[in-house]
């Protein structure tokens, strides 16, 4: 399965460079081997543990006279097999959308280094970003999350889950450990791995714990909000490297990031603080799934609060960097507008590099007089 092109040198076999010019094409065949298992009555036991949703539980519902069957699904261990296989087909993903999207649009950009990295970390996140905030608003207007507020907090512990929601958590998290190995398949500078790594770690936090604790539906509604406003962000990145005058982009998404902070805390605020307190299953119990003590619901306002914080703490760093740049600009035109309009008379005495006349000089009238 080709999906990078090789360079012209041939590394050693195993080498650094080997591994990462050949890293997709090494995790298809991994990933071939868990498809290829399923094809044999021995290890087809073993290979659905890495492919298919685990943990189906057969529920029956009443509509109207009938019973209707409904498959739902928890969480368990078994999880983390399925999350390691599609970390597998994010790694793949990214490595086609790299080589036959915006590596051909960077060649004939020509873009700098400082905006080669830049683009491709904006034009990867737009991708993921996109199909991330697009299938889960599906999944919360066919739940109807947005119609109804209350079913964030009521009849906690969601231990049950539809298919749509437990596999878009699995490949959430399997996306999100993917851009742990690609910090080393990118050759991501050293200077850059540490913030990075902060951003992968804080959303793999938040999304296991929403994940774990069966905070599910609240973890659904602040990812898809989280996710839009980063789309805009990054697509107003693409946007001014192709023309920098184009910067309107970044003015809505500054408006948008600070209503979507407020919305992220008053949500939680009201599903973890008030919404849980006040249910009728109180009390910390493994077997049910129920978190629902003070000292959880207490350890995930803090966690969200705190990273809310942060964020706003960057944008506002963000914010001033480029009030300063903006102002060194405006700046640098006003000392260049004089040089360019100086006077005849400056001109003529020499002012600005230009020679004075031969009829004012001394030697020249000295000359003339011989």
């Amino acid at each position: 399965m080709g999906i990078r092109k090789k360079s012209n040198k041939n590394p050693p076999v195993f080498s650094h460079e080997f591994v990462i010019q050949n890293h997709a094409d090494i995790v298809s065949c991994v990933a071939m081997v868990f498809l290829l298992g399923l094809m044999f009555e021995v290890t087809s036991k073993f290979a659905v543990l890495f492919i298919t949703v685990q943990y189906n539980a057969n529920i029956s519902t009443n509509e109207g006279s009938e019973e209707v069957p409904v498959n739902l699904f928890h969480h368990g261990f078994k999880d983390l097999a399925t999350i390691f296989f599609y970390m597998l087909v994010a790694i793949i993903m990214h490595a086609i959308i790299q080589e036959y999207v915006l590596d051909k649009i960077n060649r004939k950009q020509h873009f700098s280094k400082t905006k080669h990295s830049k683009f491709n970390e904006s034009g990867q996140l737009s991708a993921f970003y996109l199909f991330s905030s697009a299938w889960g608003a599906s999944i919360l207007l066919s739940e109807n999350f947005l119609t109804n507020p209350v079913s964030l907090w009521e009849e906690y512990p969601h231990t049950l889950m539809q298919f749509q929601l437990k596999f878009y958590y699995i490949c959430q998290l399997g996306y999100w450990l993917h851009a742990i190995p690609e910090l080393y398949f990118q050759k991501t500078k050293k200077e850059d791995i540490s913030r990075q790594l902060v951003y992968i770690l804080l959303y793999l936090v938040h999304i296991a714990g929403a994940y774990i604790l069966n905070l599910n539906r609240l973890g659904l509604v602040l990812l898809v909000l989280h996710y839009f406003v980063e789309l805009l962000f990054h697509v107003s990145r693409l946007i001014y490297f192709s023309n920098e005058n184009r910067q309107t982009g970044f003015t809505v998404w500054a408006v948008l990031f600070v209503i979507g902070r407020l919305l992220t805390l008053s949500l939680s605020v009201l599903t973890v603080g008030f919404g849980l307190s006040t249910a009728e299953k109180q009390g910390l119990d493994l077997a049910t799934g129920n978190y629902n003590i003070f000292f959880v619901r207490i350890t995930v306002l803090a966690a969200i609060c705190l990273t809310q914080a942060f964020m706003m703490w960057k944008f506002i760093n963000f914010q001033l960097r480029r009030w300063r740049e903006h102002s060194q600009a405006q700046v640098s035109k006003k000392k260049q507008v004089p040089s360019k309009s100086k006077s005849k008379k400056d001109k003529a005495n020499g002012v600005n590099g230009v020679s004075s006349h031969s009829a004012d000089s001394p030697r020249a009238r000295k000359e003339k007089s011989s």
